[in-house]
């Protein structure tokens, strides 16, 4: 997916601001985005206000990200080394974007069987891109950080998307089987252990959301995710303080010449 970064520097924002407009339709339409959520509950719905808090603070780290994108300048060695990995992310990102806004059209519309396609692309990329393709975070680098913190809470806060979506789409009006709670927790039990402190703390969260949200709809399965978000809290703490996943001797990321360079500019 490698792009020039002429294009990133395009391209990024324009997507940002095209969810931007997506969201403000959500929020401001007849019936909005929550009208649509209460009409339509799961075993897996949150509470809305959860998801309203997460993005406010992710859309600021998003926007310091952007403005680091569009500063930095690849002519000089060390900021080119920072701009290599975000101009890596962009297309990500940019597809991340353009799929909640397209869910969006489609939520607001109650065809939640087709929102939940954009959904899973988004999701699924997010996830693919935070495992798969994003090398370790360089402390030293707030590029660096702040590529971690937003491709990490875009894929975190996508699984919860990914549960929420699917679940009104496909199980409106049932509770949670007893094969759903098992694999609620084994899931988020393995993603947890996987995790370092971002993503494991929206997985915490969105467990959070999901247990708050249950509370008025299936009181049992509320206590019972909310076990699971202690559960998952402990996993995450536990993981990363054996090993911390950042700079340091456990952390799996050694220093490069590019890195000094790069801390010298």
């Amino acid at each position: 997916m490698g792009i020039s970064y002429s294009t990133a520097k395009w391209m990024a924002p324009a997507s940002f601001l095209v969810d931007f407009a997506a969201q403000q339709y959500g929020m401001l339409s007849k019936p909005n985005m929550k009208d649509i959520h209460d009409r339509n509950l799961s075993f897996f719905s949150p509470q809305p206000f959860f998801i309203a808090g997460f993005f406010f603070p992710q859309q600021l780290f998003q926007l310091a990200w952007l403005y680091r994108l569009y500063k930095l300048d690849p002519k000089k060695p060390g900021e080119r080394v920072e701009l290599d990995q975000m101009v890596d992310f962009v297309p990500y990102y940019t597809i991340g974007n353009l799929c909640i806004a397209t869910w969006m059209i489609f939520w607001n519309t109650e065809r939640l069987d087709i929102s939940n396609i954009f959904v899973v692309i988004n999701s699924l990329t997010q996830l693919y891109y935070v495992f798969a393709k994003l090398p370790p975070m360089n402390t030293n680098s707030t590029s660096s950080i702040l590529t971690h913190i937003v491709s990490k809470t875009f894929a975190g806060i996508g699984v919860l998307d990914l549960l929420h979506n699917g679940s009104v789409a496909f199980a409106k009006d049932q509770p949670a089987t007893t094969m759903v709670k098992a694999l609620t927790a084994v899931g988020f039990g393995v993603a947890s252990a996987a995790s370092d402190w971002i993503f494991g703390g929206c997985l915490v969260y969105d467990l959070v959301a999901l247990a708050v949200g249950q509370s008025a709809i299936d009181s049992s399965w509320a206590k019972t995710l909310g076990a699971y978000a202690v559960g998952s809290a402990a996993i995450v703490g536990a993981k990363n303080l054996a090993r911390p996943p950042y700079n340091g001797p456990d952390s799996g990321y050694s220093k490069t010449a590019t890195d000094d360079v790069q801390d010298r500019v």
